[in-house]
């Protein structure tokens, strides 16, 4: 059956080539008719969501240095790097009510000639400061809080064990910008604490919440 089709389609085409040859060439208009058609595409630009993101300034880490040692204590101080957040999303972008807060927690501090000395994340203060604003709204510096060996202040004695180093004060929809902040830190230990180089870590981080 499949020869035959093939045999038949062949028969036929002969026949459309004979009847072609009999009926002669066809002629060419002198003035062919011509058309166009407008092609148009209108390409909007690329837009990229906002975000808010955080970061901190390069640096080589904080070297604490004694400085306001008293008879209460042995005081070491140094200034966190500057710590940034932007806000670079529209107002739709953001769910009713967010807010956000960068929080602070401090490692234990583990002398390194010896693991077994340790000092806690409650003798590490802080006094958060900021540098500046560009937001919209009323981005505000955390809450200073002192070593559990008082510093005088009034601060509360809590050591850095999850504070606030800034916080969005509105709804983030009233926030949107940069903003900067940095923190005084104070290290107060008792006056008997054990001589060694100690290392501690502080991680940052940047919570978005409702």
């Amino acid at each position: 059956m499949r020869m035959t089709t093939r045999i038949l389609a062949a028969s036929v085409l002969g026949l459309a080539l004979a009847g072609a040859g009999l009926a002669g060439p066809a002629l060419a208009d002198d003035d062919p008719a011509t058309g166009g058609v407008d092609v148009s595409v209108n390409i909007q630009p690329t837009t990229t969501p906002g975000q808010l993101s955080m970061t901190v300034a390069d640096n080589n880490g904080v070297s604490l240095q004694e400085n306001g040692s008293d008879a209460a204590a042995r005081q070491f101080t140094g200034t966190l790097p500057t710590v940034t957040v932007t806000d670079t999303r529209t107002p739709e972008e953001i769910p009713a009510g967010e807010y956000w807060a960068v929080v602070g927690q401090a490692s234990q501090f583990v002398a390194a000639d010896d693991p077994a000395k340790t000092i806690g994340p409650e003798y590490l203060g802080w006094k958060p400061h900021l540098i500046s604003d560009s937001s919209t709204g009323a981005v505000a510096a955390g809450e200073p809080v002192s070593s559990v060996v008082s510093d005088g202040t009034g601060a509360p004695e809590v050591g850095l064990k999850g504070q606030e180093l800034l916080v969005s004060s509105a709804d983030s929809t009233e926030e949107i910008g940069t903003s900067q902040v940095n923190a005084d830190l104070a290290l107060r230990t008792p006056t008997d604490v054990a001589a060694g180089e100690y290392h501690s870590t502080i991680t940052l981080s940047l919570f978005n919440q409702s």
